[in-house]
């Protein structure tokens, strides 16, 4: 960490002098720093005389009311002064301009001070840098500082470091928090509780564990804990992803909390801090995360051995005494009594300590250790707020859904506690991924103006899993009037939900092509206007969009433009999005031009996978090329990948359009003995062919394998075998065929017909209200299509007069196949 690990992790602790600085016995010169540090601070009025003070509030107050001009008109009058000027008559401008930050008329009252020759004073740099600091301005800072290190009668306190540590935390910027390292180590200034605070800032942000670990042993060898210093711990431990050291440190604070050994109080600005003295003192008690080792880590509390996924990896294990101490402490404690114990700050500070794991718990889904967070804190009587359910609610729906977020949310309204807008989002987003749609607005509709688009893309994702672009339209719609920045995540959705205009199982045509170009074109123009480029998965979609469109010309001319902008970019276009491309060609018959794709794909080093390979070999079922298809299994063999079923499937698809039947059976009983367990698309492919071509006995070898192996039948199967005995006038055989496929399309297993048979035929096939073929219509919604068409194919044949029977393999045609074809070992001749 910071241009390597040894420094930061650190060069602290390999250094005897700063060591023994910060255990109080450095040199004399650290007791006049925090003289010199005490003046800095304590200066509540300002320096020089009645004259310049009037001038000095002046333009303190030009600066509150925005007059910048009629400040620096009044700055240079104040030079122009016939007296000497010192540096005390400048003191009031330059605090003014570090409290509120004014970076840049601390500069120009800086430039002031130096052109009328005024010696500097410690106090004025202080002030200066802090200004600076806050102001974002580091490198003006740190050549502050660097000025201030070169004169010898002014000594750099630490305060200005630490003020140099915060601002590089803030702006994360670890080069000149490698500067500020290194004059620190230069100057030997040592380290307070403040610095330890900033440096931590600074591990949090490089993702660096195990430099807060060593941040932690470093502090407690000098420094005993308070309840604040315990709170930095656990926040970052927990940003970190330490969900085991966070814990026992929190349970080591909820022991010091009820022990109340110390006093907080506010600053200036709000913040909460320790009314004690800054004096190292070494920790001497044995609850440290220092004191343990790996090998220790057993010792952790057993509760978290039970609540926790992860394995035990903290650097340095923990004791389970932290934990006796806070549950000994409050066992007998009841709700009205914790404020007895402690005061409202320690509360305050405890409960954002518990609400910072339970988020942290979310991150890694661990609800049995949120649920004992939540029980332990109505144990303390330490009531949850907004913030911990929210984290609550994070934790539980990432595991256990939506449901149980909606159980907590009846809970907080029965608190008459409002959840937060981050909490009403993260339910809108868990519905979303349940596909519960209604919900889902509903709690976007509840954040508005405060949900983001991260929110408003789930929502689009469940539309276009669903295929209800409809309500993605309102969606839209809202987004647009609030105003909200779509991002490219948006834009993929778009693509998807919108981007082909021809229903599902319908071809695209003249009128649909011309509507799917405009809005792919809208989509696009929209995408310019906010700045957004393509990325792979928008591309794809746009691809996709194209190819279900049967647009060939378009296809191509994006494809090329995704070259062009990969490439540009220095990206790899993908497999992906050339198996896209060629699936859409080999659909549209376009043999010749899939081909061509394939060998620029090949040419550019693009690598096949096994989904390319089946593509092109369904390609020379076009040509009807089965030697160009066994090349091709070679070569996908060769690659590393082994044949499946749909592979199999398009190899017997090229024999069977040249009408060789023996041969695809043959090649059918190989990939049996491979291993290869056909399913119904493979079968269906052979009786597609032999429904077209009358082979009624080869339909009825396949429908009774199709038996012996359990594979239920689709609607496809049912429409070959219907069809081929209605071609050759069977109509009794093609409906006693239909109905028994019917039913194996509910169910292969006799008893669970029979356990259907009653409620299928009351308010299905025997149904006689106006309302059953709208019911039968509604399974098709919820994505039971194998069910509403058999249903649908079980109450015409009841209609038309045939009876039902709910036991498939009795009838006389499933016998006939089970006597002719039942025994056979393969499907060859």
């Amino acid at each position: 960490m910071y241009r390597n690990l040894s420094k930061f992790h650190f060069r602290w602790i390999a250094n005897p002098l700063c060591k023994s600085k910060i255990a109080g016995h450095g040199p004399n010169k650290f007791t006049g720093e925090v003289d010199q540090l005490r003046t800095f601070t304590s200066c509540n009025g300002y320096g020089g005389d009645t004259t310049t003070r009037s001038v000095q509030l002046q333009i303190v107050n030009a600066l509150c009311s925005g007059d910048r001009s009629t400040a620096s008109n009044l700055l240079s009058d104040l030079g122009c002064k016939e007296h000497s000027l010192g540096a005390d008559d400048f003191v009031y401008i330059l605090k003014y301009c570090a409290r509120s930050p004014d970076p840049l008329f601390v500069m120009e009252t800086w430039r002031a001070m130096e052109e009328n020759d005024i010696e500097m004073n410690g106090r004025c740099y202080f002030l200066i840098i802090r200004a600076l600091c806050k102001g974002g301005y580091l490198k003006e800072a740190f050549t502050s500082m660097s000025i201030v290190g070169e004169k010898p009668d002014i000594y750099p306190v630490l305060a200005m470091y630490n003020n140099l540590l915060g601002a590089c935390a803030r702006m994360n910027s670890i080069n000149y928090a490698n500067e500020c390292l290194d004059l620190m180590e230069l100057q030997m200034v040592g380290k307070n509780e403040v610095t330890y605070a900033e440096l931590l800032k600074l591990a949090v942000l490089q993702q660096n564990l195990l430099a807060v670990h060593e941040i932690w042993k470093e502090f407690v060898k000098h420094y005993s804990l308070s309840i604040i210093s315990l709170r930095k711990f656990i926040w970052s431990f927990t940003r970190l992803g330490d969900l085991e050291s966070a814990y026992v440190t929190l349970q080591h604070m909820v022991g010091l909390a009820f022990r109340g050994d110390f006093f907080i109080s506010k600053t200036d600005e709000g913040r909460l801090r320790n009314l004690r003295l800054d004096i190292p003192i070494p920790y001497n008690n044995d609850l440290g995360l220092d004191r343990c080792s790996m090998e220790n880590a057993s010792s952790l509390p057993s509760v978290l051995g039970n609540f926790t996924k992860m394995d035990i990896h903290t650097n340095d294990g923990m004791h389970r005494t932290a934990f006796n101490i806070g549950r000994k402490q409050v066992r007998s404690l009841g709700i009205n009594m914790l404020e007895k114990q402690m005061s409202r700050p320690t509360i305050k500070i405890l409960r954002w300590s518990f609400n910072d794991v339970l988020h942290a718990c979310a991150s890694v889904q661990n609800c049995r250790l949120a649920d004992h967070l939540i029980s332990q804190m109505q144990n303390l009587g330490l009531e949850p707020s907004g913030s911990t359910y929210d984290g609550f609610i994070r934790t539980v729906v990432s595991e256990r859904g939506f449901r149980e977020g909606l159980e907590v949310l009846k809970l907080m309204q029965q608190k008459n506690m409002k959840p937060l807008k981050s909490t009403l989002a993260t339910m809108s987003i868990s519905c979303s991924r349940g596909l519960q749609l209604d919900l889902a607005e509903a709690f976007l509709d509840q954040i508005s103006k405060n949900s983001s688009a991260y929110t408003c893309n789930a929502f689009l994702e469940a539309c276009d899993t669903l295929d209800q672009p409809e309500r993605a339209v309102r969606i839209l719609a809202k987004m647009k009037q609030l105003k909200f920045q779509p991002d490219i995540r948006t834009y993929e959705m778009l693509f998807s939900l919108f981007g082909n205009v021809n229903a599902p199982y319908e071809e695209g045509n003249m009128l649909s092509q011309v509507d799917a170009a405009k809005r792919i074109n809208a989509i696009e123009m929209d995408m310019v206007k906010n700045g957004i480029q393509h990325s792979h998965l928008s591309m794809l979609n746009l691809l996709k969009a194209l190819g279900a469109e049967g647009m060939i010309r378009e296809l191509i001319q994006y494809l090329q433009v995704a070259e062009n902008l990969f490439s540009f970019s220095n990206s790899f276009l993908g497999t992906p999005i050339y198996n896209t491309v060629l699936h859409s060609l080999v659909e549209a018959k376009e043999s010749h031009m899939a081909i061509e794709i394939f060998k620029t794909m090949k040419s550019c080093g693009i690598p096949p996978d096994a989904a390319t390979y089946n593509i092109m070999i369904d390609c020379c079922s076009i040509i009807n090329c089965f030697k160009s298809g066994c090349a091709l299994v070679s070569m996908m063999v060769r690659d590393g990948f082994d044949p499946r079923a749909v592979t199999y499937t398009t190899l017997i698809k090229i024999l069977l359009g040249c009408e060789d039947f023996d041969e695809a059976l043959e090649l059918l009983d190989q990939g049996s003995s491979e291993g290869i367990r056909p399913d119904v698309f493979l079968f269906n492919t052979i009786l597609q062919a032999a429904c077209e071509k009358g082979r009624i006995d080869i339909i009825e070898l396949i429908v009774e394998q199709m038996h012996q192996e359990k594979i239920q039948p689709d609607p496809a199967t049912c429409n070959y075998v219907f069809s081929a005995y209605l071609d050759h006038g069977f109509v009794g055989t093609a409906m006693e065929a239909l109905q028994v496929l019917s039913m194996r399309m509910i169910s292969e297993d006799d008893g669970t017909l029979e356990e259907k048979r009653s409620e299928l035929e009351e308010d299905f096939i025997l149904a006689e209200d106006s309302q059953v073929e709208s019911r039968i219509l509604e399974l098709f919604k919820d994505s039971h299509e194998y069910l509403a068409v058999a249903l649908i194919s079980l109450r015409w044949c009841a209609i038309v007069g045939f009876p039902i029977s709910w036991l498939p393999n009795q009838s006389q045609w499933a016998k006939r196949l089970l006597t002719s074809y039942g025994s056979r070992k393969n499907y060859g001749r």
